[in-house]
């Protein structure tokens, strides 16, 4: 048993030492509770006085307040028709600096004040404001950009509803700009919205993207696409398109790159060729990667009618809600990193995939060589159309059932008796390929000989979808 003599010198020392600790503790915890408690009170004023200084505020309380009481009919809450009411949209309010940063404080604790200060400058213009628009609006205002312009000549219909980020029932009827100036004014006090009910035009482009850092490119229209791209990139304007969200369904195939780098799609395909005619191969920024229609699309009838003519579709292009709002948030994300000083500045997933596309192409010249016994110094087949092949037609497997993931995949021609072409190239493991060349390239032997019946018609099957492609593309 240990005894200490509480009269001893240091037992004394020992005891006033932690007295002195705990009165030490309580002190500094009371002080925390009186700054915390402080602080409420300095924000609760400053709250006040923001809804004092509107000319018809009234005191909490004051049954004289001019709010206007909610009809019976009317079916819109009071806070929600906001940025409806004349009196509501009309009415200066103070909002403390303060209270812009207690708002913002993730922003800021990931981006550091001058970060944010960047980004709170900066001026961006959304070109577009349906399903991808809307949602890139919402959540760079979210973020703290406080300049935006929102272009749009459509207004929303029940349709929209699926996918738009701030349109409701009410909103049926009413330019889809307007709408989405009405939600981030809601949340956004200090946000400065210009909102045109236009369409934008190279003749008069110039006024609708003064002053611009970003401009986002969420058109459904080729011609107009094309040509907001095209003055964007002559004017040093930074501009990030994105490609189309409709009949898509596989979110991970989604990613960002650069017009030189996309991977195969026929949108960012059809619009590339234009633009590498007028002179632009690189610069732009964009979203590629989207699978190509299902056949069920194909059997309703001409499949280029789900393109836009000019100002107006003809017909209507499936969409799935959430792809056009991944659209969105991601090209969000992008720009607000930009505008912040910490630019995303080359994607992993595109810079992997091209180079296994390269190596898949060089793979496939040398074969070619060796079966016609000449250099070859141009393939039927460019390296685009090998990421179509790998990627989208044969999904990155084998063509031979059951169709394993190949551990070193090679490309080589099915059929050695006719042309090389997007319907006579498969995709084989390395063992494989090697064993098609020996038995079909020098045996003399048929593919459906040496791997059956089974997979000359899944090789067929896929030769009919590289047909539909190019009959959607050309």
């Amino acid at each position: 048993m240990i005894s200490v003599d509480l009269r001893s010198h240091r037992a004394q020392l020992v005891l006033t030492a932690l007295a002195a600790s705990a009165t030490t503790a309580a002190l500094f915890s009371a002080y925390q509770a009186h700054t915390r408690r402080q602080r409420r009170r300095e924000l609760d004023q400053d709250i006040l006085r923001s809804l004092h200084s509107r000319p018809d505020a009234s005191p909490p309380g004051d049954s004289r307040s001019n709010a206007k009481p909610k009809q019976e009919d009317d079916p819109v809450e009071p806070d929600i028709s906001l940025g409806i009411d004349a009196k509501f949209r009309n009415a200066v309010y103070e909002y403390d600096e303060e209270l812009v940063r207690e708002q913002l404080a993730r922003n800021y604790a990931f981006f550091g004040d001058e970060g944010m200060a960047k980004i709170r400058a900066g001026t961006v213009v959304v070109v577009g404001c349906g399903g991808v628009g809307s949602w890139a609006a919402v959540m760079l205002v979210r973020s703290g950009v406080s300049n935006i312009r929102l272009v749009d000549f459509d207004y929303v219909t029940l349709s929209s509803l699926n996918r738009h980020a701030t349109a409701v029932l009410s909103d049926v009827g009413t330019p889809k700009v307007k709408c989405v100036e009405r939600t981030l004014k809601q949340f956004s006090r200090w946000v400065r919205v210009d909102a045109r009910v236009d369409i934008w035009r190279k003749e008069q482009g110039r006024d609708l993207l003064d002053g611009a850092d970003w401009v986002i490119d969420a058109i459904d229209n080729i011609s107009t696409k094309v040509d907001l791209l095209k003055f964007c990139h002559d004017s040093n304007i930074k501009v990030f398109s994105s490609m189309g969200a409709g009949a898509k369904c596989d979110p991970t195939r989604i990613q960002i790159s650069d017009i030189s780098y996309t991977m195969y799609d026929p949108l960012a395909r059809a619009v590339r060729r234009r633009l590498r005619l007028q002179g632009i191969a690189s610069g732009i920024p964009w979203y590629v990667k989207l699978l190509p229609l299902p056949e069920e699309e194909f059997a309703k009838g001409d499949v280029k009618e789900l393109g836009v003519f000019d100002d107006f579709r003809v017909r209507i292009l499936p969409v799935l809600g959430p792809l056009p709002a991944i659209f969105g948030l991601h090209i969000a994300t992008y720009i607000v990193c930009d505008l912040a000083g910490r630019p995303i500045a080359n994607p992993l997933p595109v810079r992997g995939r091209r180079k296994l596309h390269e190596r898949l192409y060089r793979d496939l010249l040398q074969r070619e060589e060796k079966l016609a016994g000449q250099p070859v110094n141009r393939l039927a087949i460019d390296e685009d159309d090998v990421g179509l092949l790998f990627d989208d037609i044969h999904r990155g497997r084998s063509t031979l059932p059951p169709h394993d993931v190949p551990a070193r995949p090679v490309l080589v021609r099915w059929d050695a008796r006719c042309p090389l072409g997007l319907e006579n190239c498969v995709v084989l493991d390395h063992a494989d390929g090697e064993r098609h060349v020996a038995e079909c390239y020098v045996g003399g032997k048929s593919p459906g000989e040496v791997w059956g019946a089974a997979a000359a018609e899944v090789v067929r099957r896929r030769a009919e979808e590289v047909r539909r492609v190019r009959e959607w593309t050309m």
